[in-house]
C-alpha cells in the first residue's frame, strides 16, 4: 500500500498499516458484532484489514458485513453454504420465539420511523415504551406483573442477540442498535403493518358474523 493510500485509510478511521492486528479483528468478530462506538480499537483495525478479513473468513464459509455509515460489522454464513457438499455451518441460525421475533419487528419499525423524523442517530426507548408497544399483540387475560415479566425476558433475549443495549446506569432504558437494520430490511417492513393488523384481529376473536 502506498503512503497516499495509507493516509486515506487513516482519514477514514483505520489504524496505521504497521499497527494492524488481524488476529484481534478475527477473534472479536467470531465473538459477535463489532460496534464503532463500543470497540474503537477493533473497529479501526477492521477498516484497515477489511480485504484480508474478507479473504480469511471466506475460506471457512463466512462473509463479513461492514456498514461504515451505521458503525457496525458482523459475520454471517454465505447464502450458498446450504449446499450439502459445502463446509459445515459455523454461524448457526437461531430459532426465535414468536414474541422475540415480534419485538424485533416492532423495534425495526420504530427505528424506521425514528430515522424519518429525527436527525439523531440513537434511538433510546424506556422499558415502559416497549411494554406498550407489545401489549396489544400479546394474548389478553394476563395480569400486569406477569405481562411485564414476560416482556423483560424478551428484552433480555434482544440484548443477548445484540439488537438492544442497556444504557449505563439504567436497567430500564435501552438503545436500539442499528445493526437490526441488517436483519430486518425495509422490504419486509412494507408488509409489516398489514400482517400485524391481521394478527391483532385474530387475538380479538371471531366477529359476530363468523362466530
Amino acid at each position: 500500500m502506498t503512503d497516499a493510500a495509507s493516509a486515506r485509510g487513516s482519514a477514514r478511521g483505520a489504524a496505521p498499516r504497521a499497527e494492524l492486528d488481524l488476529p484481534l479483528v478475527l477473534t472479536s468478530l467470531m465473538k459477535g458484532p463489532v460496534y464503532r462506538d463500543q470497540h474503537d480499537k477493533v473497529w479501526r483495525h477492521l477498516l484497515g484489514l477489511r480485504a484480508q478479513v474478507s479473504d480469511y473468513v471466506d475460506v471457512i464459509g463466512l462473509q463479513v458485513i461492514v456498514d461504515e455509515a451505521e458503525g457496525y460489522a458482523f459475520l454471517r454464513s454465505r447464502p450458498d453454504d446450504e449446499a450439502q457438499d459445502g463446509p459445515p455451518r459455523l454461524i448457526a441460525r437461531r430459532a426465535l420465539s414468536f414474541p422475540v421475533s415480534l419485538l424485533l419487528a416492532l423495534l425495526r419499525k420504530r427505528l424506521a420511523e425514528f430515522d424519518t423524523d429525527n436527525a439523531d442517530t440513537r434511538l433510546v426507548l424506556a422499558r415502559a415504551d416497549v411494554v406498550e408497544m407489545m401489549r396489544m399483540f400479546l394474548p389478553a387475560g394476563r395480569n400486569e406483573a406477569r405481562l411485564v415479566d414476560e416482556i423483560d425476558t424478551h428484552l433480555g433475549k434482544a440484548v443477548d442477540l445484540g439488537f438492544l443495549r442497556k444504557l449505563p446506569g439504567s436497567e430500564e432504558t435501552f438503545e436500539v442498535r442499528r445493526i437490526l437494520k441488517a436483519f430486518v430490511d425495509a422490504q419486509w417492513l412494507s408488509g409489516f403493518d398489514e400482517g400485524l393488523a391481521r394478527y391483532a384481529a385474530s387475538l380479538a376473536g371471531p366477529t359476530e358474523e363468523t362466530a
